[in-house]
């Protein structure tokens, strides 16, 4: 993931843990990345937690690149709390894998959920996000 796009690797995110349908990202506090009270950024917030979505998309669907492209199509986010420090996001597919290539195999272009939390490294929440993925059939 950090290879294939290179702005989280600007953002220095690196991941806890990767596995099918499943990603936790962490983001160290930078001031540079700050807002106007003096936590992340909402731009940095959405970041980290698209970027998780990603990785959590990677791990569950990758086999599957071959054939189809993966994007997103929507997402949605609502900010809860002021974040302050490092922020940890987690990132869980919502859809089963399962029915996602079925539909890819009927020759459809399946959409999926990725719910993710993003709180602080002490674990309070500060924002909530759903990422909407499409597999986007080769042609």
């Amino acid at each position: 993931m950090l290879q294939s796009v290179p702005f989280a690797r600007t953002l220095g995110i690196s991941f806890d843990k990767v596995e099918p349908g499943l990603a936790i990202a962490r983001m160290p506090d930078r001031g540079d990345l700050h807002n106007h009270v003096g936590g992340p950024h909402a731009g940095v917030l959405f970041s980290v937690a698209e970027v998780a979505s990603g990785a959590a998309m990677i791990a569950a669907f990758g086999d599957q690149l071959s054939r189809a492209v993966p994007l997103v199509t929507n997402a949605t986010i609502r900010y809860t709390k002021l974040a302050k420090g490092e922020i940890v996001a987690e990132a869980h597919l919502r859809s089963s894998r399962e029915e996602v290539v079925a539909l890819l195999d009927a020759g459809k272009r399946p959409e999926f959920e990725i719910a993710i939390e993003v709180r602080t490294a002490d674990g309070t929440p500060v924002s909530e996000m759903t990422v909407f993925w499409t597999l986007r059939p080769n042609r």
